[in-house]
C-alpha cells in the first residue's frame, strides 16, 4: 500500500517546530525509561505476558513501517541492518542503565530477535517487545529484592573502590552476584548524597541562626520544602539510616511502577527504537504522549511551565516556557534531569524511571500549589527547588526590545525573540515588523537580533522576517523525500529596517533561527556573533494522525515524521554543521555537547545548487571586527574567566568514577565546588555594563497581589539582566566599531 506523500499528513510543523528541535535527544518519545523488560533468562519465555498484547498493535505496525519506507526523507527501506541497528536502540530503551538485564538475558533476545524488528513490523507481531517486557518485569521482581536487602542494614562507607557514573563504559552484568555489586555500588553512593544534602541543609541553618538578618536569604536559597529541618537527625549514623529508609521507600514505589506498564507502553518502545534508526527527530507518539504534544505546543497551561522528554532512566527538562511559574523561579534549567517529584504534604516520589505522562501528570496541578522537584545539573551535582504552580503568561513568550546606552557608545537598539511563533492573530513575523520600524525611529545606530536558545518554530515567519531586513530575494530552499526542490524568499520590495544588524546566536539556536541567521549571513546584510556553530537542525518534520492515515478511530496516537531538509540560499544545508558566526565569543555552554552532530543516526550534511541573491551593501570587514573583538574580550574579567570555569566543568562531565569511602567523597565534593567556585564569574555581582530602556509596548510588570505577596517584577528582573549580559556589551562595542 502507498501513502500520497501530502494527502496523509495533518499538521506540517513547518521547518522548526520548537519542540521538534529542541537540542538534545529524541524531543516527545513514548514513555519514559525502561518499559520492556527483565527475566532469568530462558525461564522467561515461558511465561504468560504480563499485559495482553493490545489490539491496535497490528494497524499501529503496519502503518508506521509505510510511513518510514515511502515517507520519511531517506526512503530506508526497514530491512535486516535497520533491524540490527534498531534492536541495539530498543536494548538501551529498555536498559539504558544496565541495572536490570543480564548479559544472558540480552544474548538469548539478541539470538531470536536483533534481524527480525522487520519482519515482525510487516506481520504486525510485535513479540520482541512483550518477551522483552517480560524479561524486564522478572529482573525488577528480583533487583527490588535485592535493593531491600541492602537497604535493610548500614552501609560501608569505609572501603577504598569507585562506582562509575557513565553506563556507556560499563558492560551489562554477567551474573547475578555482578548485578547484586552494581546495585550496592550505586546505592552507597545515592546514601552519600543523601547525607550530604542534609549536613548541607544542617549548615545553613547554623550559619543563618548566627545571622539573624540573612536567615530569610539563606533559606530561601535553600528552598527544600521536602526536607524540613526538623526532619534531619544530628548524628551520622541516624543520617544514614534515614537515607537508607527514604531510599528503600523511593525504591519500593519505582519498582511497583515499573511492573505496571501501559497498553502500548511496550510497542511504543520497541516502534521508537525503529523510528530513532532513521532520524533523531522522528518518533512515534502515543495517544497520552499527543496529548502532552499538544499543550506544550499551545503554550498555556497551568502548572510549572516546563516541556519534559525521555533521556536513558531520566525525564529530562528540554525547554522551559517563557513566563513559566519554573522560569520565573530561576533555578530550573533546560537539561536538568528531574529525580523526584514532591507534591505539599507528601513524601518525595523517585521519578527515575517512571513513564512520561505520569511524570507530567504529578508535576502540572492547579495555579498556587507547590510542587518540589530535586534534579540533576548538568555537572552532576543534585539540587531540589521548590516551584509555586501558576498559569503560563504567554506575552513572555513574545519578542521584546529595548533601547541600550552605555558611556562613549552609540544608542543601539535590542530585540530577544524566543521562538518563531502564531499563536491567532500574533506573530513573530508581525511582532518584529513592528519592533524594527520602532527601532528605525528611536534613531539607533544599530540593532542586535538576540537568537540565543530560540530553538526555531514557524519557517514561514522566518522567511517574513528576513523579509524585514532585505529588499527581495530568495530565503531559503527546501528539498522533499522525491527530491523536488522549491525556494522560498520575500517578493516585496523594501526593507523596514536597513540599518546596521547584530545576529546574535548560541549552539541552541536552532532550525529556524538557522534558516534566517543562515540568510541574513549569505546575503552580507548581517554580522553573526555567537558563542558557537548554531544547533545544527537542518531538517523539516510533520505530524502523521495514524487515525486518519488509516481511516479508524482506534486511538493510535501520531507519527513525527521528518519528511524535507532545507537548504541555504548559498547551497549549503545547516544540517550538523550550523551557522559558524562570523565573531566567536566565549561560549559559557561549552563543557555540554548538544549540537545535532552529537545525536545518534543524525542526517549528514548534504549541498546543493546555490540560487541566485544579491549582495546587501554592507561595508564591514569582518577580520578586522573580529580582531578588535579578541582584543576587548581578552581583557574582559568576566568572559576572560568564562573559559576557565568551562574546563572545570568539562574535566568534572569526564571525571565519571566517583569515590564510595565517605572520607574521599567528601573531599572530592569540596575540591570540585572550591574549583567551580574559584574559576566562574560572579555574574549577579557585577555592575551593570548598560542602561536598558524598554520600547512602548513592553508589558507592564502586574502589581502585587491585593492579600500581598511578591510583585511580578519580571521585566525589571529582564532589564536588570540584560543591564549586565557581557556578551550583549560586547555587540554593543562590535556595532560602534561598524560606523
Amino acid at each position: 500500500m502507498r501513502f500520497p506523500s501530502r494527502a496523509l499528513l495533518g499538521l506540517i510543523l513547518a521547518a522548526c517546530s520548537a519542540k521538534s528541535t529542541s537540542p538534545g535527544e529524541q524531543p516527545h518519545t513514548a514513555q519514559a525509561a525502561p518499559a520492556p523488560g527483565a527475566s532469568q533468562g530462558q525461564g522467561a519465555a515461558a511465561a504468560g505476558p504480563s499485559t495482553p498484547k493490545d489490539p491496535r498493535e497490528a494497524a499501529l505496525a503496519g502503518t508506521v513501517l509505510q510511513l518510514l519506507e515511502h515517507e520519511h526523507l531517506l526512503h530506508k527501506k526497514l530491512d535486516d541492518e535497520v533491524s540490527r541497528q534498531a534492536f541495539t536502540q530498543y536494548l538501551d530503551r529498555v536498559d539504558a542503565g544496565k541495572l536490570f538485564l543480564l548479559k544472558s538475558d540480552r544474548d538469548a533476545l539478541a539470538a531470536k530477535y536483533a534481524d527480525k524488528i522487520d519482519d515482525e513490523l510487516r506481520d504486525g507481531s510485535l513479540d520482541l517487545a512483550h518477551e522483552g517486557e517480560r524479561m524486564f518485569e522478572d529482573r525488577v521482581a528480583e533487583v527490588s529484592k535485592i535493593v531491600a536487602d541492602l537497604l535493610a542494614k548500614p552501609l560501608d562507607h569505609d572501603d577504598d573502590e569507585t562506582v562509575e557514573l557513565d553506563p556507556k563504559k560499563l558492560q551489562p552484568p554477567a551474573t547475578d552476584d555482578e548485578l547484586r555489586d552494581r546495585w550496592r555500588k550505586k546505592l552507597e553512593l545515592e546514601v552519600l548524597e543523601r547525607v550530604g544534602t542534609m549536613e548541607d541543609r544542617l549548615a545553613a541553618e547554623a550559619k543563618a541562626a548566627k545571622e539573624p538578618k540573612k536567615a530569610k536569604a539563606e533559606e530561601k536559597k535553600a528552598d527544600d520544602r521536602s526536607l524540613p529541618i526538623a526532619s534531619i537527625p544530628k548524628t551520622l549514623p541516624e543520617q544514614e539510616a534515614k537515607a537508607r529508609a527514604d531510599l528503600a521507600k523511593s525504591y519500593a514505589s519505582r519498582f511497583a511502577r515499573l511492573r505496571e506498564p501501559g497498553k502500548l507502553d511496550a510497542a511504543s518502545d520497541l516502534i521508537n527504537a525503529v523510528t530513532s534508526v532513521y532520524d533523531p527527530h522522528t518518533d512515534y507518539l502515543p495517544p497520552s504522549d499527543k496529548a502532552n504534544f499538544d499543550i506544550e505546543m499551545s503554550g498555556s497551561l497551568e502548572g510549572i511551565g516546563a516541556a519534559l522528554r525521555e533521556k536513558d532512566d531520566y525525564i529530562e527538562v528540554s525547554e522551559l516556557v517563557p513566563g513559566g511559574a519554573a522560569w520565573r523561579q530561576g533555578k530550573l534549567a533546560p537539561g536538568d534531569l528531574i529525580v523526584s517529584v514532591a507534591n505539599e504534604g507528601q513524601d518525595p516520589i523517585d521519578i527515575v524511571n517512571m513513564r512520561l505522562d505520569d511524570v507530567v501528570k504529578m508535576i502540572r496541578g492547579k495555579k498556587g500549589t507547590v510542587v518540589t522537584l530535586r534534579v540533576r545539573k548538568g555537572d552532576g551535582h543534585e539540587e531540589t527547588m521548590s516551584i509555586t504552580r501558576d498559569v503560563v503568561v504567554i506575552e513572555e513568550a513574545y519578542a521584546r526590545a529595548a533601547v541600550l546606552t552605555k558611556k562613549g557608545a552609540p544608542k543601539v537598539g535590542y530585540i530577544h525573540l524566543p521562538s518563531f511563533y502564531g499563536t491567532g492573530k500574533r506573530t513573530s513575523a508581525k511582532d518584529l515588523d513592528r519592533l524594527f520600524g520602532q527601532m528605525k525611529g528611536e534613531k539607533v545606530a544599530g540593532v542586535i537580533l538576540d537568537l540565543r536558545s530560540n530553538g526555531g518554530g514557524l519557517l514561514q515567519d522566518a522567511v517574513d522576517i528576513t523579509g524585514e531586513l532585505i529588499d527581495t530575494g530568495p530565503v531559503v530552499q527546501v528539498r522533499d523525500s522525491r527530491g523536488k526542490r522549491d525556494v522560498l524568499g520575500d517578493d516585496d520590495k523594501g526593507e523596514t529596517y536597513d540599518g546596521p544588524l547584530i545576529v546574535l546566536v548560541d549552539q541552541f539556536s536552532a532550525s529556524a533561527s538557522e534558516i534566517l541567521a543562515g540568510a541574513l549571513q549569505d546575503y552580507h546584510r548581517a554580522v553573526i556573533v555567537g558563542t558557537a556553530a548554531t544547533h545544527g537542525k537542518g531538517t523539516v518534520q510533520t505530524l502523521a494522525d495514524l487515525d486518519r492515515v488509516t481511516g479508524s478511530h482506534n486511538d493510535l496516537g501520531v507519527l513525527k515524521i521528518t519528511i524535507e531538509q532545507f537548504f541555504r540560499v548559498s547551497g549549503d544545508s545547516t544540517q550538523r554543521q550550523g551557522v559558524k558566526p562570523d565573531i566567536l565569543l566565549p561560549n559559557p555552554n561549552g563543557y555540554i555537547d548538544a549540537s545535532e552532530s552529537s545525536l545518534e543516526h543524525a542526517l549528514p550534511f548534504s549541498k546543493i545548487d546555490p540560487v541566485p541573491h544579491d549582495d546587501w551593501r554592507m561595508n564591514t570587514k569582518i577580520p578586522q571586527l573580529a580582531g578588535k573583538s579578541a582584543a576587548r574580550v581578552a581583557k574582559d574579567p568576566v568572559l576572560a574567566k568564562i573559559a576557565n570555569a568551562v574546563a572545570v566543568l568539562k574535566a568534572r562531565r569526564e571525571d565519571t568514577k566517583v569515590p564510595l569511602a565517605m572520607k574521599a567523597w567528601e573531599e572530592r565534593r569540596k575540591q570540585q565546588k572550591a574549583e567551580l567556585d574559584a574559576a566562574s564569574p560572579e555574574m549577579d555581582k557585577m555592575a551593570a555594563r548598560m542602561t536598558v530602556t524598554t520600547v512602548e509596548d513592553a508589558p507592564v510588570p502586574a502589581p502585587a497581589p491585593a492579600g500581598g505577596g511578591r510583585t511580578d517584577d519580571r521585566l525589571t528582573k529582564w532589564k536588570d539582566s540584560l543591564a549586565r549580559d557581557p556578551w550583549v556589551d560586547e555587540c554593543v562595542s562590535i556595532l560602534g566599531d561598524m560606523k
